[in-house]
C-alpha cells in the first residue's frame, strides 16, 4: 500500500493505519490515540478521524470517542465465518468466471509467476498479495462489482488472522504455488465442473491450514 504524499491526507493515514493491521504491526487488541496516528503521518486529527471511521466501516478497528481506536482481534466464530463466506463466493465465482477463462487464464500466470519470484525471495509479505491477487482476478471475471467488494473485505480480515497467528512458511508456499497451477491447468485443460470443485477444495485446505473448523 502507498503512502504517497501526494494523496489526500485522510487516504494517507487510511493506508498507513491499514497496512500495519494487515501486516500485523498493529495485532488484534492494540489501543492506539488519534495523536499517535497524527504524529507517525505527520497530519492533523482531522484526516485521522476520517480515515478511523472508513476502517471502523470496514470491521477493522473500534472507535471510542475522546479516547481512540482499539484493533478488532479476529475471533474463532469470526475467522471461521471469513473462511465460510470466501468458500461461497469463490466456488460461485469459479462457475461464472469460466466464460472469461481465456484472458483470465493470463492475468492468473502472471500472479503466479509473482508468487514464485517472492518465494524464491523469502519474500512473505510478496507473496500473500501475489496470492490475493490470483483469487480476487477469478473473483473479478466473474463480473459482480459488489460480490467483487466483499470478497476484498474478507481478504482483509483473512489477512488479520494470518498476522495474529499462521504465518506463510516455505512449505506453505511450495503447497500454495502447487495448488494454483493446479487451478490454471483445469482452466487451460479440465471441464467447468473440475475447475469449480477445484475452487472449493483449495479454499477447504485452507480452512484445514489454518485450524477454522469447517
Amino acid at each position: 500500500m502507498s503512502t504517497s504524499t501526494a494523496a489526500p491526507a485522510s487516504e494517507r493515514v487510511y493506508e498507513h493505519v491499514k497496512h500495519a493491521i494487515l501486516r500485523g504491526d498493529r495485532a488484534g487488541g492494540t489501543f492506539f490515540t488519534e495523536g499517535q496516528v497524527g504524529d507517525e503521518v505527520g497530519v492533523s486529527r482531522t484526516p485521522v478521524r476520517e480515515a478511523l471511521l472508513r476502517l471502523e466501516t470496514e470491521g477493522l478497528v473500534a472507535l471510542y470517542p475522546k479516547k481512540g481506536a482499539l484493533v478488532v482481534p479476529v475471533t474463532p466464530r469470526e475467522a471461521h465465518e471469513v473462511l465460510e463466506a470466501r468458500l461461497v463466493i469463490e466456488e460461485w465465482a469459479a462457475g461464472r468466471a469460466w466464460a472469461e477463462r481465456a484472458d483470465l487464464v493470463v492475468d492468473l500466470r502472471g500472479h503466479l509467476a509473482t508468487m514464485v519470484d517472492a518465494k524464491a525471495a523469502d519474500d512473505v509479505a510478496g507473496f500473500s498479495e501475489a496470492d490475493r491477487a490470483f483469487h480476487e482476478a477469478i473473483v473479478a471475471a466473474a463480473g459482480n462489482s459488489v460480490m467483487a467488494r466483499q470478497y476484498r473485505m474478507l481478504r482483509d480480515r483473512q489477512m488479520c488472522i494470518l498476522a495474529d497467528g499462521i504465518r506463510a512458511s516455505a512449505s506453505r508456499m511450495t503447497h500454495a504455488v502447487t495448488a494454483h497451477r493446479t487451478l490454471i491447468r483445469l482452466l487451460t485443460e479440465g471441464t467447468r465442473a473440475e475447475f469449480v470443485r477445484e475452487s472449493r477444495a483449495h479454499v477447504q485446505d485452507a480452512m484445514d491450514r489454518l485450524g477454522v473448523a469447517r
